[in-house]
């Protein structure tokens, strides 16, 4: 098992814990976390562009003219497409772009991108993060003393000052560990786990 330093909130070493190797030591293949990545951000996609076909648009459905005599091309009604304020023809319509890949390569995704953190030192455990109310100055203090500008971090549980305090940091986001995803962890710079959070995550992956 891989052994990581439990820092404390002021960056000082306070203990050591064991992570569980069919977790955070998987092979990384690059194709797979791109395939899960695909996925959540078409998964994000609002897919709302959107036109007025010709039964959609507002008006009289009566004949312009007549067919005949006018020296005219014939004509339909004002909802024709070929009218100003007409109906569109080939326009987009609403389009859900989502859709899924399986339960075992969203689980092996997420075994990786942890891995990928841990290799790459960008994995950082911290036993608590107290915060007395919400205040994102407070917050601030604690990442400075870190030395950490863009980071996500994933606790257990809810944490509402915690979570409501890093609203306004700019590249902080607070994650608990049922919405832990690979998009979010390779999206920020560093992942900073709660001590507390990681049997969680082992008892997601691990079943």
């Amino acid at each position: 098992m891989a052994v990581v330093d439990v820092q404390n909130a002021n960056a000082e070493k306070v203990s050591q814990v064991e992570l569980v190797e069919s977790i955070f030591n998987v092979p990384v293949k690059k194709s797979v976390l791109h395939e899960v990545v695909t996925m959540q951000l078409s998964c994000k996609r609002a897919g709302t562009a959107s036109v007025k076909r010709r039964s959609d648009v507002k008006g009289s459905r009566r004949k312009l003219f007549r067919q005949k005599g006018t020296g005219r091309a014939r004509s339909g009604d004002i909802k024709s497409p070929l009218l100003r304020g007409g109906g569109v023809i080939f326009g987009p319509e609403n389009r859900d772009y989502s859709y899924s890949v399986p339960k075992k390569v969203k689980k092996l995704a997420l075994k990786m991108a942890l891995t990928s953190k841990l290799q790459k030192d960008e994995l950082i455990v911290i036993d608590k993060i107290a915060l007395e109310n919400i205040k994102t100055k407070d917050l601030k203090k604690i990442m400075s003393g870190l030395n950490i500008e863009n980071a996500l971090i994933v606790t257990e549980v809810k944490d509402e000052n915690l979570e409501l305090s890093a609203r306004n940091i700019p590249n902080v986001k607070v994650l608990r560990t049922d919405g832990l995803n690979v998009y979010d962890i390779l999206k920020y710079q560093k992942l900073i786990m709660i001590e507390s959070s990681i049997k969680s995550i082992e008892g997601r992956l691990l079943t």
